[in-house]
């Protein structure tokens, strides 16, 4: 079983892992989830809607911080079910504008509903923050106070208004660079496989619901996992 996150990149000048061919039991990737809540107690879709206490501050750690372009109190932090790619029902955590929160939860409602899998969706932590690149995260996450890639202005991210879904199985890419940077045998999309998405699909309709717009459909970069109410 591949051990996810246990083996760093060599770096490349720019400061991302070295982009290296996809190993081989990631080449279809179907991890089980790990389970950082309970799961559904009903085995269906359920969701909860809640401010940032302590709690889930304390968790967030560096993740905000003031002098990010959204307050704290401005965010809130979700639960919703989704299917694994082990077909069962599993919880994530979120956290999203509280203007987009529940329109998230649509969102989630559907992709559950289709059976779209996901793989993992947690918070984003000062562990992550600090982590070497290993090149084969696949966590659907949403708020973090950073730039864009290769940039020095705020991403969507930044403001609750963006969330990345599947990322390895939906890889960003711009030039040489992919990220996750194990991720490139996900580049070609004629192999389709299950947690890929594509134009017309149930995911981009999904968020497309709530107005939001796709990376998918960007020239360069490309960023198939990036869904924004900004468009950037």
């Amino acid at each position: 079983m591949w051990i996810v996150g246990a083996t760093p990149l060599p770096l490349r000048p720019d400061g991302f892992g070295e982009v290296l061919p996809t190993p081989p039991e990631l080449v279809d990737r179907r991890l089980p989830t790990r389970d950082v809540l309970p799961p559904p107690a009903s085995g269906g879709f359920e969701s909860s809607i809640v401010p940032i206490d302590d709690a889930v501050r304390a968790r967030m750690g560096g993740t905000w911080q003031e002098g990010c372009p959204v307050a704290i109190e401005d965010l809130r932090y979700l639960n919703v079910s989704f299917r694994g790619f082990d077909g069962l029902a599993h919880t994530g955590e979120l956290v999203v504008a509280a203007s987009e929160a529940e329109g998230v939860v649509s969102v989630f409602r559907q992709l559950f509903d289709a059976g779209f899998p996901l793989e993992e969706m947690r918070l984003i932590t000062d562990a992550d923050l600090a982590a070497p690149a290993t090149g084969d995260g696949s966590n659907s996450a949403a708020f973090v106070c950073r730039a864009i890639r290769g940039g020095t202005r705020f991403s969507a991210h930044a403001s609750g208004l963006a969330i990345d879904v599947n990322p390895f199985h939906n890889p960003y890419t711009r030039g040489d660079l992919v990220l996750p940077e194990l991720a490139s045998a996900y580049v070609d999309r004629t192999n389709v496989r299950p947690g890929m998405i594509f134009e017309g699909d149930v995911v981009v309709a999904a968020f497309e619901s709530i107005g939001w717009s796709w990376g998918g459909r960007w020239d360069s970069p490309v960023d198939r996992q990036h869904f924004s109410e900004t468009g950037g």
